[in-house]
């Protein structure tokens, strides 16, 4: 079989990109050749004489919505031109407007458009007009693409229902879970003082773009007030964040460890008592699956899509993701209690252990077999 596939990024270290990433090397492994139409791609995928990269550069265009613009623009164009050289095509979203046998949907626009935390609904300005724009017009060529498509990918059962809200027919939905990394992430313990986080202190973490109000640092950070002696690390990028400044105006800057963006995100999480990311929308939430790998209890919130592997004995799910007490209430518990939070990290751990990378691959590869065997 010979596979397309069209996405941004086709990399490890990169959520979405790295289920693309996994999918590519099970093609690989079952002996298919695999094009890949992408902005990135890893190294170790470029060296494999199965791969053809066909680079897409969107350089120099000064924001998300002109370079994704352009992206659309030169896949369909080489798509119209080279479709007879493969035998099946995978893409994400809108990523490009050309009919697709599969579409993988990480995020839905349109669903983040109706939520109340949408960042224009928050903030009335040039930022959050921009927004707006972006989601609209996405959540637009979302709809296209979905038409254009024979089976479509939700990553979580939230998504499945966001898309049949926006009229996908269920019969063409199919449910694969993102996986995660346990080979990567594993219940190891590292010295604190390596990241300059404080020794003898109970230690929460959160992560995630902090630049933005959908994570939810913000309700954290109000909980933290509630509970004195619990500390917390969040890594995320502080530029133009508001979040500093909300810490130092709570009180909080002795408490509150801002660690910035970072790679090693995985033995940070082993530095840690436990992880907490309650955002207010998130289609599936891998980073919420990775602490739990770790062995870490985790704290998240309904309307996340990870919040389907989360059970009461590995973690804690909020109704309300608004709730500052509910959840200040969920962080003093852990906090208090070693042994609980001992029991429910393994309890994380099991459960991270049933969704590997390497078998949402498998699930992904067998259904392009199952369509391929289809259409012959």
């Amino acid at each position: 079989m010979r596979l397309c596939i069209v996405t941004h990024n086709i990399i490890k270290g990169d959520g979405q990109g790295r289920a693309n990433y996994e999918i590519v090397l099970e093609a690989i492994r079952r002996g298919y050749h695999v094009t890949l139409v992408a902005i990135n791609v890893s190294p170790k995928l470029q060296q494999n004489s199965q791969v053809k990269w066909v680079p897409i550069s969107v350089k120099g265009f000064p924001t998300a919505l002109l370079s994704n613009l352009v992206f659309t623009w030169q896949s369909r164009h080489w798509l119209q031109q080279h479709h007879h050289e493969f035998d099946l095509l995978q893409v994400y979203g809108c990523v490009t407007d050309y009919p697709a046998d599969i579409n993988a949907f990480h995020f839905v626009h349109s669903g983040w458009l109706r939520s109340p935390a949408h960042t224009w609904k928050l903030q009335k300005n040039l930022y959050g007009a921009y927004q707006w724009l972006f989601t609209a017009l996405n959540a637009h060529w979302e709809r296209k693409s979905y038409q254009m498509s024979k089976v479509l990918v939700a990553v979580s059962e939230g998504i499945k229902r966001e898309l049949i809200d926006i009229g996908v027919n269920p019969n063409k939905i199919r449910v694969i879970l993102n996986g995660v990394d346990v080979e990567e992430f594993v219940p190891e313990v590292r010295e604190r003082s390596q990241f300059s986080l404080p020794e003898n202190v109970t230690l929460a973490l959160f992560a995630g773009d902090i630049r933005t109000n959908r994570k939810n640092l913000d309700t954290v950070l109000h909980g933290l007030v509630h509970v004195p002696d619990l500390h917390l690390a969040v890594v995320g990028n502080v530029t133009k964040s508001p979040y500093p400044q909300l810490a130092s105006q709570l009180g909080l800057s002795e408490r509150v460890h801002f660690l910035g963006y970072r790679r090693d995100i995985a033995e940070i999480m082993k530095a840690v008592d436990f992880f907490v990311f309650p955002s207010r929308y998130e289609p599936f939430g891998m980073v919420v699956s990775e602490a739990m790998a770790t062995g870490l209890p985790v704290i998240t919130t309904a309307i996340s899509g990870v919040a389907e592997i989360v059970t009461p004995e590995s973690g804690v799910v909020l109704n309300d993701s608004e709730d500052v007490i509910a959840l200040a209430d969920a962080m003093a518990k852990l906090a208090s209690d070693r042994d609980l939070r001992s029991q429910m990290g393994q309890a994380a751990r099991a459960i991270a252990e049933q969704h590997t990378w390497k078998s949402k691959a498998k699930i992904y590869v067998d259904l392009f077999e199952e369509l391929h065997q289809g259409k012959a």
